[in-house]
């Protein structure tokens, strides 16, 4: 590991002091510093936050896109600037399926082409042909775009989640903006040893390790939990049909990245199904990508009474938000330190994270440099994307 490799005393901190920033302790690149790879369809809103006629800002590794809805119901995607004077599309206004800059008009189909300028004569200069179209679809209550490689597009398949939309299932849906790198969060959820974390949660959970594997493109662990004290939040019962935390139990917990996203299925003791399943994904929205928007669909399995479900949905929900921010509370701290130091200092040990990193590291790609703006916000956004500042209302869903 890099801690024996570095040794003790202040050989190991002039180590520190001379790597390269572009490497980690394990003389690797830098996870920080590779970007999620574009040739992926990522979730960059809540469909039902693109109203008709209506358009949304939001973004992808600083690369600003404005969402509108049509008159059609059909949403588009276009780079969020004016061929003309850069202005923002998103501040535009919807005509039917066209997009109309604010400003002076400019009309835009929904591929990005130049439809109309108003006070263009004959014989005026010609204009150019548009901006940047992204293919775009919506699933599972979110609109996906695809950033990369337009060929790619039709050729590359949306998440499979076969439990959403299952009579057998209801689905709740997260979204957050978390201050980290996106691997940060990868390593969160697929590291189950840190459960001292939600000790005043769940109380006192045993994580074992029953085995992991790992592949190119993705790495799986499963863990066995056992309860062995402690008070515990009633939700976590609920949520898992007095599965895990409950009194004297034992649930399979599978964690999955599968390159971009994340899974995990939980299998309460003596079931052969889960009680719950969770697909998430972890979009970068500045150029650094040291900050992204997490969204999660927790699908939970109705029970013989369907009122029950419903009861305890907003306790369940509240649960869910209160494990979720622990996590983030300790992820954003893992990235204030990767920041203060300017490398990855850490000495991780544990043979699951150091798989997730390599796929990470396999299938991500290098970061890209950008002048960044004076004020630190995206260019021509004052908050960013989507709106004044992160939220701090409860979650869609």
């Amino acid at each position: 590991m890099a801690e024996t490799r570095l040794g003790g005393g202040d050989g190991a901190q002039e180590a520190w002091r001379t790597m390269p920033p572009s490497t980690d302790l394990s003389g690797l690149p830098d996870l920080r510093r590779v970007g999620a790879h574009p040739d992926h369809w990522y979730p960059v809103a809540l469909s039902r936050k693109v109203r008709r006629g209506r358009t949304y800002a939001t973004a992808f590794a600083g690369e600003r896109i404005a969402l509108y809805r049509g008159e059609s119901g059909t949403v588009h995607a276009l780079e969020d600037r004016c061929a003309h004077r850069q202005v923002p599309l998103s501040m535009g206004v919807v005509e039917g399926e066209i997009l109309r800059c604010c400003y002076h008009a400019w009309a835009y189909r929904g591929d990005g082409r130049i439809s109309q300028i108003p006070y263009l004569a004959k014989g005026d200069g010609r204009p150019p042909r548009g901006v940047r179209g992204y293919a775009v679809r919506e699933a599972y209550g979110l609109v996906f775009v695809f950033p990369g490689d337009p060929e790619k597009a039709a050729r590359t398949a949306l998440p499979e989640l076969p439990a959403h939309g299952s009579p057998k299932y209801r689905t709740m849906t997260f979204t957050r903006t978390v201050r980290c790198h996106y691997s940060f969060m990868h390593e969160n959820l697929l590291d189950m040893n840190h459960q001292f974390l939600h000790r005043g949660v769940v109380g006192k959970l045993h994580p074992e390790l029953l085995g992991h594997r790992t592949d190119g493109r993705s790495v799986e662990a499963r863990y066995l939990f056992t309860h062995t004290g402690g008070k515990r939040n009633r939700s976590a019962g609920l949520l898992a049909g007095e599965g895990i935390g409950g009194s004297a139990s034992s649930d399979v917990m599978t964690i999955r990245t599968q390159y971009p996203y994340q899974t995990l299925d939980l299998v309460p003791e003596n079931a052969d199904h889960p009680a719950f399943r969770l697909w998430a994904a972890y979009v970068p929205e500045d150029a650094e990508q040291r900050t992204c928007r997490a969204y999660g669909l927790l699908m939970i399995e109705k029970p013989a009474v369907p009122a029950a479900l419903h009861v305890a949905w907003p306790f369940i929900r509240r649960f869910a938000e209160r494990v979720f921010a622990e996590d983030r509370m300790a992820v954003e701290a893992e990235q204030r330190a990767w920041d203060e130091q300017g490398e990855d200092r850490n000495h991780e040990v544990f043979p699951v994270i150091l798989d997730v990193r390599e796929v990470l590291r396999a299938n991500g790609v290098p970061l890209r440099s950008r002048p960044a703006p004076c004020d630190g916000a995206l260019p021509g956004h004052p908050h960013g994307p989507g709106g004044p500042g992160p939220s701090t209302a409860p979650p869609g869903g």
